[in-house]
């Protein structure tokens, strides 16, 4: 008689252990959805966050320049030598200006 109770109490020590298993197992979906839901909340408080498929910005563009060509002619007096001479300066300078917005989306 003593085995028997020594096997029942070993049987039901397994069958305690099961369901306590069992309800570890089935709370554990739950368990991970709060955690979740909590990490979302965190997330959600640190407000909007880079997003490349929805981009938008304004573009300026400016550049400036002037172009200004003298050319002079002048006697050449120098020894052996009799005519006209040319001199050039050059200076350069070009304004270019766009502006706009630019948009990107997938």
């Amino acid at each position: 008689m003593l085995k028997s109770s020594r096997g029942q109490s070993t049987l039901e020590y397994s069958i305690l252990a099961v369901i306590i298993i069992a309800a570890l197992v089935s709370t554990q979906v739950y368990m991970k959805r709060g955690i979740q839901g909590r990490w979302k909340d965190s997330v959600d408080q640190l407000g909007d966050q880079y997003s490349p498929g929805l981009m938008c910005g304004v573009v300026t563009h400016r550049t400036l320049s002037t172009s200004e060509s003298r050319v002079r002619a002048v006697v050449d007096n120098r020894v052996g030598r009799s005519g006209y001479m040319t001199l050039r300066s050059d200076n350069s300078s070009t304004r270019e200006t766009k502006d706009g917005t630019m948009e990107i989306r997938y």
